[in-house]
């Protein structure tokens, strides 16, 4: 492939793109709203509304979710014209000359088109066009911000994969009509991130995914066939009814076969997804990430997070090698790793601004947890961050509700934090490096750049106190041996 046919083909893939065709196929659905246009239309709206949805996972901005709401009157008013429309092809599909139950439910069917086309009609005479595409402009630009980095879009889709794959264990355990479509929308935004993010994944499973999706569609369909044949009492006897029914569940029985074929056994479908997304230390540093890309996008200095993470990660090594500090991990977790998100999103909450620390904690706790972590690591990655200043760990009713193992966690990485973070008060990076040694009867802190007989050093001496507390023995800072240059802690 050229590279003007991969410039095409990226832009085919970005938001802008998709934006853009919702309002060419909005001019063409207004004509007749005709079952081609009107699908073509709700294709386009979903890839932008699905788009949103994956970007908004580390784009906080409330455009996106602007973008999302504008679209779904749109989608939800074309949806129920959709379904009709979709009926009615089965109908034609399904029923025989001289069909008076197949008569029947296509004359309703006719009606409530009719119905459903004007109800349409209104809702998108409603839909700002014009706004609709400042939007694109501005979010094309958002989402340039995350080109590159497939390996965050991999953590979408793994837990996209997760969603569904427990909605595939709960539709076989318990068979009924609901799970199965709830599972059908587990698969179906799976196969929104692949799509849309994971090319190289799309071209190896684009067509798996989309004949499952088609498969459980069909049952969806064929389910709300049956539901509305009874509803409107289509049946002129018992024999007809059994009739219709038989060839009903024939066809749905088929469907559900063939999506059991592909979906178990030691050779599923989704065995081959899973294996085909990162995992191990790939994917913890791709979770990594993740957070990185997502306090970026509320962080304005982003100079100043790095270098506090910088100074975090030279202060825990040091401590861990002098023998002063025991964390090592909580519940599958590294303390390094719960350390690097901290310090990344302690100012995400609005740096300079009363009690931002609080608000980046709270932040944090609305986040979904990536794979590999739980609820409770996100609470104590931003309770690491909300003791980054202020009041040290207490009473909070977020910090004493935790367990033990997982306070004695926070104090330790808060007191780093809390140091490393008045060691850049500035935000100048005058402290360039660290180096933590193990004296007698105390720890010593060499820090390149630090002078002594200033206000920062005092605010320096009053941020030792947490940490001191933890390792139980007095902290010594002083400038660095000049000659000596310390390795640099490497963030992941």
């Amino acid at each position: 492939m050229d590279d003007a046919a991969k410039a095409k083909e990226q832009r085919e893939r970005g938001i802008g793109y998709w934006m853009e065709r919702v309002v060419a196929e909005a001019e063409k659905t207004r004509a007749d709203f005709a079952a081609d246009p009107v699908h073509d239309l709700r294709v386009a709206l979903r890839r932008c509304r699905s788009m949103a949805e994956s970007f908004r996972a580390v784009d906080p901005d409330p455009a996106w979710n602007k973008m999302r709401k504008a679209g779904k009157a749109v989608f939800s008013a074309l949806g129920e014209l959709r379904d009709c429309q979709v009926l009615m092809e089965w109908i034609t599909k399904l029923s025989g000359k001289d069909d008076p139950a197949g008569d029947k439910l296509m004359a309703h069917c006719l009606s409530r088109e009719q119905q459903f086309k004007s109800a349409a009609a209104e809702v998108l005479a409603g839909f700002d066009a014009r706004q609709w595409l400042r939007w694109a402009q501005m979010l094309e630009a958002r989402a340039r911000r995350v080109e590159g980095h497939e390996d965050v879009f991999q953590v979408l889709a793994l837990e996209k994969w997760q969603d569904a794959r427990h909605l595939h264990s709960t539709a076989l355990r318990n068979r009924s009509k609901v799970a199965l479509h709830q599972l059908r929308i587990g698969v179906k935004r799976f196969r929104y991130v692949i799509e849309n993010f994971l090319p190289r994944h799309h071209e190896k499973w684009g067509g798996d995914l989309k004949a499952i999706q088609d498969e459980l569609g069909d049952v969806h369909d064929l389910d709300v066939l049956w539901a509305t044949a009874c509803a409107i009492h289509a049946f002129g006897g018992e024999e007809e009814r059994s009739r219709w029914n038989r060839i009903v569940s024939a066809e749905r029985e088929k469907r559900v076969q063939a999506y059991r074929d592909k979906m178990l056994g030691p050779a599923s479908l989704w065995r081959q997804w899973r294996d085909g997304l990162l995992k191990g230390d790939d994917l913890r540093r791709a979770v990594l990430k993740r957070f990185e890309i997502w306090a970026a996008f509320q962080d304005e200095d982003q100079r100043h997070a790095r270098h506090v993470l910088r100074l975090s990660l030279e202060l825990y090594d040091g401590l861990r090698r002098a023998g002063v500090l025991k964390v090592n991990e909580y519940e599958g977790v590294t303390a390094r790793d719960l350390l690097t998100v901290a310090s990344r999103a302690h100012d995400v909450g609005g740096a300079g601004t009363h009690a931002h620390h609080k608000r980046a904690h709270r932040i944090m706790q609305k986040l979904e947890p990536p794979p590999g972590w739980t609820a409770e690591h996100l609470c104590m990655a931003g309770l690491i961050g909300r003791y980054h200043r202020g009041a040290l760990p207490g009473m909070q009713a977020s910090y004493s509700s935790l367990p033990a193992a997982a306070r004695a966690v926070i104090n330790a990485l808060a007191g780093i934090l809390r140091l490393a973070d008045r060691l850049d008060e500035a935000h100048d990076q005058s402290i360039t490096r660290i180096r933590v040694e193990r004296a007698d009867g105390f720890v010593l802190i060499r820090a390149d750049g630090y002078r002594e007989l200033t206000r920062s050093a005092e605010h320096i001496a009053a941020a030792r106190h947490l940490l001191e507390a933890v390792c139980g023995l007095p902290i010594l800072i002083r400038p660095g041996v000049e000659g000596k240059t310390p390795t640099a802690a490497k963030a992941v």
